[in-house]
């Protein structure tokens, strides 16, 4: 995590927390000439505008006090979606039972990508059914090796 997200996520979090919101991520990141601080916020029956303007508002206000960032950049407050990413204990826990898509940095069993039911989660290993052409296979994946995981959203 960089310098600024976690000031940022100093500053976020007692917001989300008072608005009884969920802190998902933030990202700061340059896309082309322009920088992005972007904070991805929830909540049990999913955030509307009025709680991205608000946690905008509030978070705007306590930046320009901190100015933690010396340049221009956008902010950008808004849902996961989705597709959200898991990166915390109780990420996992929430998605157990509900399909995933787990990318890893290095392959295992040839493969780099997985995409199945999430299972288990213990912090050290993930537990995925996945369905093949005939059958289900599980299979256990350390998290070590894990580059992201995230839901993931599929059609019948």
């Amino acid at each position: 995590m960089s310098k600024v997200t976690e000031v940022v996520e100093e500053l976020a979090a007692p917001i989300c927390q008072e608005l009884d919101i969920e802190l998902v991520e933030i990202e700061y990141v340059k896309e082309g000439k322009s920088w992005f601080l972007r904070v991805f916020i929830d909540k049990e029956l999913g955030v509307d505008i009025e709680d991205c303007g608000l946690v905008s508002e509030r978070l705007s206000e306590k930046l320009d006090e901190v100015d933690p960032i010396p340049h221009n950049y956008f902010l950008e407050v808004s849902s996961p979606g989705a597709e959200r990413p898991l990166k915390k204990q109780k990420d996992f826990e929430k998605a157990i039972g509900k399909n995933i898509l787990v990318k890893t940095y290095e392959p295992i069993n040839g493969e780099k990508s997985f995409e199945g039911i999430l299972l288990e989660f213990d912090g050290q290993q993930i537990k995925l059914e996945m369905k093949m052409k005939t059958r289900k296979e599980t299979i256990e994946i350390p998290y070590e090796k894990v580059a992201a995981v995230r839901l993931a959203v599929t059609f019948s």
